[in-house]
Parts: C-alpha cells; structure tokens; sequence
C-alpha cells in the first residue's frame, strides 16, 4: 500500500547478494586451492601495476596528482546522492490524516481527524483477541486517499476466513463513527511465533 519502491529493492538485494556470494567462494578458494591463490597473486599484481600506470599518465601538467582522482571523487559523490535518493523513497506513503473534510455547519473551518485514532481504536480491539500473536495498524495515502492497512498474525488453526470478516466488522464500525468509508488493507501474517507461541482454544 505504501510507496516503498519494491522491486527494485529486490533488485538491488540480488545483485549484492551475488556479489557477497562471489566474494566469499573467491575468499574460500583462495584459502583453499593454492591453484587460484597463484592466479590472484598474478592477476593482482598486474592489476596494480596497471592502475600505477593510468594515474601517472593522466597527471595533470607540472604535477604530481592525477585527474583520475576527481573522477573517482565525483563517481561516489553520485553513489551518495543515489544512495539518499533510495533511502528516501523507502516507507513513502505514510499519511498523518485519515478524514479530512470541510464542516458544513455555520462555522466556517474543517473537519480532521487524525490517522492515530483509527489505528489505536483498532489496535485496542484487536490486541486483547486470544487468537492472534500481533497486530499493527497504519495510515497510508494510496491513489491520493488515505488508507489503512492491517496486518495481523493469526495464531496456529485460527480460521483466516472468520478473522478477516471478524475485522471487516470492526473497520465498519470504525467507518460509522467517522462518517466516512475507509479503504483498508487487511495482511495476514504466520511465523515461528504464530506455532510456538502457547494459545488458548480459539471459540
């Protein structure tokens, strides 16, 4: 429901998730394989040597220091700027108004009410429940109306059918007091905690 940029998130773990994997079976076959720590210790030194050889023929005239250096500097100056790019889109969407509507009454001003209330209402309904091991509730703003989105963690043999209309209820309740009809997001959830946790028979 947020707008938390998902998939490339899921990219970006990929990517550095088969980088580690490379670095730590390159780092086990040098410990390993005298063959390849051979084959590193060449291709490092070539590659050392190499790089000695870009920076002293890209010094700037006169000088001893290499141009290359400003590239480099503005290479991870750009990787910075990216990097608080993406942290800033994670978690987009939270919205801090759940209605908020001009009052038609003689005086003039505006109706708001606060996401908090909907979410401890019904975090104050749900957490005493014997059938469930948590619960979390939000406020979003999908397609430019605010939301909420419910996510809950039924313990182990809790019908999921009977829970969802259980909260269902509850969200028009809500939806009669407020005087306006909410768009919720209802997400169940198991873990370890929903089959370890120890729980009464559920009615």
């Amino acid at each position: 429901m947020n707008g938390t940029p998902r998939a490339l998130n899921r990219v970006l773990l990929f990517i550095i998730g088969i980088k580690l994997l490379a670095v730590g079976l390159l780092l086990l076959l040098l410990a390993t394989v005298p063959a390849v720590a051979d084959w590193w210790h060449g291709w490092a030194a070539g590659a050392w040597a190499g790089a000695e050889n870009a920076f002293r023929q890209t010094r700037f005239p006169g000088r001893e220091e290499s141009w290359l250096w400003i590239v480099a500097g503005v290479v991870l100056v750009a990787i910075i700027v990216a990097m608080i790019a993406w942290l800033s889109q994670q978690g987009k969407g939270r919205a801090n108004l759940l209605v908020a509507s001009d009052d038609d009454s003689t005086v003039d001003g505006e109706v708001r009410i606060g996401g908090g209330v909907a979410e401890q209402a019904l975090r104050a309904a749900l957490t005493e429940r014997p059938d469930l091991t948590g619960v979390s509730v939000a406020t979003y703003e999908f397609k430019g109306q605010p939301g909420l989105r419910i996510r809950i963690q039924p313990r182990q043999g809790v019908a999921p059918h009977l829970l969802a209309a259980e909260v269902s209820q509850l969200v028009e309740a809500l939806d009669l007091v407020i005087g306006q009809k909410t768009p919720v997001l209802v997400h169940m959830v198991s873990g370890a905690r929903s089959r370890f946790t120890k729980a009464e028979r559920v009615r």
